[in-house]
């Protein structure tokens, strides 16, 4: 459990708590060697300065997803588990988020299990896609050529056409 971690728009950090407050305490949770450091790393890293003494309860979605994403790799873990992280985000927001996980996956060589609908951004982030209904997975592969080996034109349309007809591709 030390080298795992994740983030969810459903798992909200205490609203009591500061920025600076919640990454410490979630840093002591994991043991982190040099909290204070990593927690002002992290701090910047997510564009986090101004906020640092507000309650997270006060913080805007954008504000929350980004402190729950430093939060999720304040152990270095080697596995990310991301659920829907950039739900509810403005493009620009999403943006940014994207940028530092793949970075963070690509800098520490972690493994990162990214669970969402955007499929526009599962082609432009992940090297692999798993369709998944009722705990089966129905179709999986590269998510640039897998719209094409089931004659749809991207990602989103093949996800339509499983989404409205999962038993067909249940039997692929």
């Amino acid at each position: 459990m030390a080298k795992l971690n994740f983030s969810a728009v459903y798992a909200q950090l205490p609203g009591n708590m500061t920025v600076w407050q919640n990454l410490y305490v979630f840093g002591l949770l994991y043991g982190v060697s040099d909290l204070k450091n990593r927690v002002k790393d992290l701090i910047k890293k997510f564009n986090l300065e101004r906020f640092t003494q507000i309650k997270c309860g006060l913080l805007s979605s954008g504000e929350n997803t980004r402190v729950n994403l430093a939060k999720a790799v304040i152990n270095s873990p080697t596995l990310l588990l991301l659920d829907e992280p950039t739900a509810s985000l403005d493009p620009s927001s999403a943006h940014f988020i994207r940028e530092q996980i793949t970075a963070y996956a690509k800098n520490s060589q972690a493994g990162v299990l990214w669970a969402s609908h955007n499929m526009h951004e599962v082609e432009a982030v992940c090297d692999r896609v798993l369709f998944v209904s009722q705990g089966k997975i129905l179709l999986e592969g590269n998510p640039k050529n897998l719209p094409g080996e089931h004659g749809k034109k991207d990602l989103e349309e093949l996800f339509i056409s499983v989404a409205r007809e999962p038993l067909i591709f249940e039997s692929l």
